[in-house]
């Protein structure tokens, strides 16, 4: 049963969201049908993964060196007949992500060219876009769950506040759509760049709740 129960908790880390039937039918597939006592087993995995389905994994992050930026991370929920589904993770988030990464890159804003330092020390960071860099404080709270950045004088003291999630290659920073607009169009004119690609992205939005957006992480 240890075994068992194993192998359910790394393949939903490793997927995110796992359809109960599908592993189950992995799980017995060469056992010729099933005693009461697997039935028991599958029905007992069946209520976890009903439970663990479509929830994200988080453990606590804490910042401190570089990270590179790895593109555009989203978060949204949606309502649809009375229930509310987080799409964190799934096709619909994959493809806004797609479609934002696509609008960044023609303001040069993409995955090697923009780095993020930590310094835990004295809680300074810099985002680093090609040779530009932004500089600040930052301050994790929440048991280390949300992350606060305030820029410097250079971007006017512009600061957000959103939630820090822990992934498999490094971590991501998310943030209400609207912070992250905002700071995105600072950082095109920084560049001396158009910010009507960047604006395109908030209409992304439409039709979701709870919309965040952020940014992928990695050492």
């Amino acid at each position: 049963m240890k075994k068992l129960f194993t192998v359910l908790a790394m393949t939903v880390a490793f997927s995110g969201a796992v359809s109960a039937q599908s592993l189950m039918e992995v799980l017995f597939s060469n056992q010729g049908g099933q005693s009461s006592k697997a039935a028991s087993t599958v029905s007992a995995i069946t209520n976890v993964v009903s439970g663990l389905a479509g929830t994200v994994y988080s453990a606590p992050v804490s910042l401190n060196g570089m990270y590179n930026y790895n593109g555009i991370a989203v978060s949204a929920t949606s309502s649809e007949g009375g229930i509310v589904a987080n799409l964190a993770g799934s096709a619909v988030t994959s493809g806004i992500e797609t479609k934002a990464d696509e609008y960044l890159a023609k303001v040069g804003i993409v995955p090697g060219v923009v780095k993020f330092t930590f310094n835990s020390a004295d809680n300074t960071f810099v985002m680093n876009v090609g040779s530009i860099p932004l500089s600040g404080t930052y301050k994790v709270g929440d048991a280390e769950k949300t992350v606060t950045l305030t820029f410097g004088k250079t971007m006017q003291y512009f600061c957000m506040t959103g939630v820090l999630e822990s992934g498999l290659t490094g971590a991501k920073m998310l943030f209400p759509a609207n912070k992250t607009v905002a700071l995105l169009k600072k950082v095109a004119a920084k560049i001396g760049q158009s910010s009507s690609s960047v604006g395109a992205i908030a209409k992304l939005a439409d039709g979701y709740d709870n919309f965040k957006v952020g940014f992928k992480l990695s050492k």
